[in-house]
């Protein structure tokens, strides 16, 4: 299979990166980026072929694979209708639904909609998939390896599903770089200096996930086997049922996948 990338920017990086390291030809790989800079550094980091616009010679690939904001998703579609029969078309743009997707291609069948997350950058992201009702088993397969170069893939059985995904994976890095923050600055008013402060907070995250992601028990047994009796972490575990912090998180998740919804609406206007 050729794959074209319509976007040129971080995520499609990481997902070119990840495709070469699973020892896909950089011959069968291309993108079409229209700023200069960061189609120069595809082709010297890939060895990719590169376009900087779209035309009928610049997407080769059986299949497009939109990396763009979404709120330039409209004019690119607009662009890439004449040129889409035959191939199947993957997007990763937030907020942007298979059924504006497709009416902006002219009526375009064979589309998966992706919400994958930052952690692809470096090869530990997670993607979730939607197909569209007319894609075959050999799309999804086809879909499902690319997003796999970049950590691991899940498919949800309904559109609005993105949104909830978008909320709780696609937005959660930010809510755990906010959590890493607020651990680090309280370490720093504890007197700890900047460099101990950095260095607990970010291993003890990374560590927790990586005893959370292998341990067969689930997180709640694993938080009460360190919350002694009372200890230090029932303290502090007290303090964080007092202040609702699961409640908290939950009206934040919540408020994210409110503001996804909304963002599909809007895109769907045009």
């Amino acid at each position: 299979m050729k794959i074209t990338f319509i976007g040129g920017g971080n995520m499609a990086h990481a997902i070119l990166g990840g495709l070469i390291q699973q020892h896909w030809n950089p011959q069968t790989l291309s993108a079409v980026e229209i700023l200069p800079e960061a189609r120069q550094k595809l082709h010297a980091d890939f060895a990719i072929q590169t376009f900087d616009s779209i035309n009928e010679e610049s997407l080769p690939g059986d299949c497009l694979l939109l990396a763009i904001k979404p709120q330039h998703m409209h004019e690119a579609a607009t662009q890439l209708a004449p040129w889409v029969a035959g191939k199947l078309v993957i997007s990763i743009a937030a907020g942007v639904r298979c059924a504006d997707l497709s009416r902006w291609l002219g009526g375009h069948p064979r589309i998966i909609r992706v919400m994958p997350n930052t952690p692809a950058l470096v090869l530990s992201g997670i993607s979730a998939l939607f197909a569209a009702p007319n894609v075959s088993h050999q799309d999804r397969e086809a879909a499902q390896s690319i997003m796999a170069a970049v950590g691991q893939t899940l498919w949800v059985p309904q559109e609005t599903d993105i949104d909830s995904v978008t909320a709780v994976s696609g937005s959660g890095p930010a809510y755990v770089f906010y959590f890493i923050e607020a651990l680090e600055a309280a370490a720093l008013k504890l007197g700890l200096g900047s460099e101990s402060a950095r260095a607990l907070a970010l291993a003890t995250v990374v560590g927790a996930s990586k005893l959370a992601e292998q341990s067969p028990d689930s997180v709640a047994s694993l938080r009460a086997r360190v919350t002694s009796k009372g200890g230090t972490t029932e303290r502090a575990i007290a303090t964080l049922e007092q202040a609702q912090f699961k409640d908290i998180i939950n009206q934040a998740v919540k408020a994210a996948c409110d503001r996804s919804h909304e963002l599909a609406e809007q895109m769907g206007r045009n």
